[in-house]
């Protein structure tokens, strides 16, 4: 990581503005270049000619608060102005957007927090340890004493935010945050206002991502010094919690095969369940192929060695930063369609596991023959599962990119052509098989439901038990294991 851009979301903040800049300008980064982006949400006070004039002439601006030429060495300032004012969240939106470092970091325009703090922020990211750090006003660090009433609200939304989104949070509204930028810019903010907070917290945790948090300084101001948040903002909290957590369904930005994912994640017993299935059939060490976001690896690392594989380079890096300590595990790029990587084709393994993976690959039958050839020939096994039944193909299977479904006689003869010999070929998701038709062929929808797979959770013990009792007769994909010979 070489740089970090600091977004500062700026309305009226004429007293402060001067201050808070040169303490940003000053503030230790941990050697990372800075990149200042201030978004003036369309003040109307002094504060738009105070940022064009600190952008024209910094040193002789904030001279008075200490800033030097060598203050600015490594430094970026971007001023940005909005014609009109929108609200917090869009002007953080505004700055995520135009951000180019590595890690972004937000800053309010105050001086309730303080830049010196930085590095506590930016260390867990820096090693590599977080995708997101949180700064708490609440974990034991020198602070000013807050308001009795403030505090208790900040106190509860955070409870009831912990408890939709399963965190263990101090401090879910601090301003200080700090994101990986391809977390940040994954993430779909749709919020006005104050409801940034809970949004982004929902929709991380929703995603998995590794989260910290860090005790920080807060210097609170009182309302006579100008502070703007009050009880109609918490209330507006309340909903978009509630909201974020239970009800939202558009998680990241854009990216349907990722939310999807992130989506999935979300069933955990039936993953488990899914896992069960196939766990007698893995040898000692496994190659995955479209790993993902690791829904599926976390419990294969318990009982075989894995190398985890996928197209998508970001999902790499994030598969190495979540599993890079356990023993055995390792991770690399691997398009299943092209060349196989040196790395892999010295190594031999005793299964590979395709899950809902070679829908998705357009020359399959390259894919299959690439993965035969990684294995141990006569004891290699490939685990594969892919989307049955041609006729539910649906704007839900374009939209995920799926080339196609497979039927039972054409996905045989694919595994006879390319060196396979099958040991068990069995229907699999029994109950998924009536949602995808209702959803894909009935209510003609390009994306699954959030509540219907968070029913899906909550179900699933009814689910799994539909499943043993009927899943070998039919069901929305076929599970196959097959021997290489």
């Amino acid at each position: 990581m070489k740089k970090v851009s600091i977004v500062i979301p700026v309305y009226n903040e004429r007293r402060t503005l001067l201050a808070l800049l040169a303490k940003v300008f000053k503030a230790p980064t941990l050697g990372l270049e800075k990149e200042v982006l201030a978004v003036d949400d369309g003040s109307t006070d002094n504060s738009r000619k105070l940022l064009a004039d600190v952008e024209r002439a910094p040193v002789s601006m904030l001279k008075a608060y200490g800033v030097t030429k060598k203050d600015l060495e490594g430094l970026t300032f971007r001023p940005i102005f909005k014609d009109k004012n929108e609200g917090k969240a869009a002007t953080i939106r505004r700055g995520i957007a135009d951000a180019t470092g590595d890690i972004i970091l937000f800053q309010d325009a105050d001086l309730e927090y303080d830049p010196q703090d930085y590095p506590k922020l930016l260390h867990p990211l820096v090693v590599g340890k977080a995708d997101v750090v949180y700064g708490s006003r609440f974990a034991g660090e020198e602070r000013k004493v807050l308001m009795f009433w403030h505090s208790l609200g900040n106190k509860m939304l955070t409870t009831l935010s912990n408890a939709l989104s399963d965190l263990n949070l101090t401090d879910m509204e601090t301003c200080y945050k700090a994101f990986r930028r391809d977390v940040i810019k994954s993430i779909n903010i749709s919020s006005s206002g104050f409801g940034l907070e809970p949004e982004i917290t929902a929709k991380i945790a929703r995603l998995g991502y590794r989260i910290y948090e860090v005790p920080i300084s807060y210097h609170g101001r009182g309302y006579a010094e100008g502070k703007k948040i009050g009880i109609k903002d918490g209330l507006h909290a309340l909903y978009y919690i509630t909201k974020y957590n239970l009800f939202d369904s558009e998680i990241m930005s854009g990216d349907v095969v990722m939310e999807t994912l992130a989506k999935m994640a979300d069933l955990e017993a039936f993953n488990h369940y899914m896992y069960d299935a196939f766990k007698p059939f893995l040898g000692e060490k496994t190659l995955e192929t479209g790993a993902g976001t690791g829904n599926i690896t976390k419990y294969l690392t318990e009982t075989t060695e894995v190398t985890a594989t996928d197209v998508d380079k970001d999902a790499v890096e994030q598969l190495k930063m979540r599993f890079g300590d356990i023993y055995g595990f390792s991770s690399e790029y691997f398009d299943l369609a092209g060349d196989i990587p040196k790395s892999l084709q010295k190594k031999k393994f005793d299964s590979a596991i395709c899950l809902n993976v070679l829908e998705h690959v357009n020359n399959d039958v390259k894919g299959m023959k690439n993965m035969h050839s990684l294995l141990k020939k006569g004891k290699g096994r490939l685990i594969l599962l892919v989307p049955a039944h041609q006729a539910l193909y649906s704007d839900l299977d374009k939209n995920l990119g799926h080339y196609r479904r497979y039927e039972k006689e054409d996905l045989e003869q694919l595994f006879r052509d390319t060196g396979f010999e099958i040991e068990v070929f069995r229907p699999f998701n029994f109950m998924g098989l009536f949602g995808w038709f209702l959803n894909g062929k009935v209510l003609k929808r390009g994306k699954l439901p959030t509540g219907q797979l968070r029913m899906y959770q909550m179900l699933s013990p009814a689910i799994i038990a539909a499943e043993r009792m009927f899943g070998r007769s039919m069901g929305l994909s076929h599970l196959v294991i097959a021997k290489a010979v």
